[in-house]
């Protein structure tokens, strides 16, 4: 049975993403401004979403800090994808040892817990900023693309067009961007969306521990940071309403890489 196309999920990222990209004008107050006055409001009609136990307005800090999460997930997601294939086409056309050589060196990483790793480079970067804890992470997640890359251009280097392109003289990243590359794009389409997914909530996990973004930042996850606290004074909306952009989000994107692994898997199937 064919699988419908998400169009909701699609329509609901992309109005999430411009609005964040767009949001200056929507934003009622300062998202970083802190009205003592108004601690821990509830939702109303000058703070729609309530404020938090500083007094920042949350509905200009949803918006505010969406554009720093997906930023985040796009930047990191780039990142992954970008060493992803450059290291799974390099092992699957270079000779046995050098291929080895890399897939012995990207499952030893692969077994380092993620946490620990990216803990551990967001120490040598020093203090977390949106570009460094993006970096860190694109870095923490390419290993296990890299190994899916790498058996698709090991099968489609059998093939007779490739063949016929190293026959012919082509070289490595000529074969990479003339013939792998366009028969690469859906799987790594869909790794790359679930990259963006595994990004946001990465940033939000490490925001939440309090290693990554300040609370100064404002991020989805440095707003969930303050759950705890916002439990014992009852202020529900300081975790809902963050959390329902956030879980919205990662849903919209889940919809999407499953639809297109669906896609992918379906055109593997008919080149069958």
């Amino acid at each position: 049975m064919k699988k419908k196309f998400p169009v909701i999920s699609l329509l609901t990222l992309t109005a999430i993403v411009i609005l964040g990209l767009a949001c200056s004008p929507m934003m009622t107050k300062d998202p970083l401004y802190m009205d003592l006055a108004h601690c821990n409001e509830a939702p109303g009609k000058e703070f729609l979403f309530g404020t938090d136990e500083m007094g920042r307005d949350i509905f200009s800090m949803i918006w505010y800090g969406g554009r720093i999460s997906l930023t985040v997930g796009f930047l990191a997601a780039l990142i992954s994808t970008m060493l992803a294939v450059l290291v799974g086409s390099v092992s699957g056309c270079a000779s046995a040892r050098i291929d080895g050589v890399l897939m012995r060196l990207t499952e030893l990483i692969l077994s380092v817990p993620g946490l620990l790793l990216t803990v551990s480079l967001q120490a040598v970067f020093g203090r977390a900023d949106v570009y460094s804890l993006s970096v860190v992470i694109g870095l923490t997640g390419w290993m296990g693309m890299a190994k899916v890359v790498r058996t698709e251009v090991v099968q489609l280097g059998n093939t007779d067009f490739v063949l016929a392109a190293k026959c012919l003289g082509g070289r490595f990243f000529h074969v990479l961007f003339r013939h792998l590359a366009p028969n690469l794009f859906p799987s790594v389409l869909f790794m790359a969306v679930m990259h963006v997914r595994n990004a946001i909530v990465a940033e939000a996990a490490l925001s939440f521990m309090g290693l990554g973004l300040p609370v100064e930042v404002v991020s989805w996850g440095s707003m969930l940071s303050l759950a705890e606290r916002a439990l014992f004074s009852h202020a529900w909306w300081i975790i809902v309403i963050p959390g329902m952009f956030l879980t919205g989000t990662l849903l919209c994107l889940t919809n999407l890489g499953e639809y297109m692994r669906g896609s992918a898997n379906k055109r593997h199937s008919n080149l069958g």
